[in-house]
């Protein structure tokens, strides 16, 4: 298990408006599917990865927890964002991923989740894309 916390500090913003009513959404969330990728059982990875698509999203990392299940050496984790998260679970077995990457603000999800295909390289992906808080 790996509990890394972040040096930056996180100042919340000044404004009073919220994203919200900025943006007419919450935020873009991705749904990530992965299959044929690599480096699912290697911690290291999986948290580097995290801490590299949170950074190219211009997001704040504030926080990282991974778990590698010891049975089949899965790993599941988040990575907590100021803009809200990136999240995983991993079937090594499988050679299957799936992440959410979900932000709100002026972050850029997609700049994140193509991030993670470079360093995952699956053969075959899918990606969905929900505008959360949309009516």
């Amino acid at each position: 298990m790996i509990d890394v916390k972040t040096s930056q500090s996180y100042q919340e913003p000044q404004s009073t408006e919220s994203s919200l009513v900025q943006s007419d959404t919450a935020g873009r969330h991705f749904i990530v599917d992965f299959w044929g990728a690599h480096y699912l059982e290697n911690v290291d990875v999986l948290e580097q990865a995290l801490t590299d698509a949170a950074s190219v999203a211009g997001a704040v990392l504030l926080h990282i927890h991974l778990h590698k299940f010891t049975q089949g050496g899965g790993v599941t984790g988040v990575a907590l964002l100021a803009e809200s998260h990136i999240s995983v679970h991993t079937w090594p077995e499988r050679d299957y991923a799936a992440f959410d990457v979900f932000m709100c603000g002026d972050a850029k999800p997609q700049d994140a989740v193509a991030l993670l295909e470079r360093v995952f390289k699956p053969t075959k992906t899918k990606i969905s894309e929900i505008l959360r808080g949309k009516e």
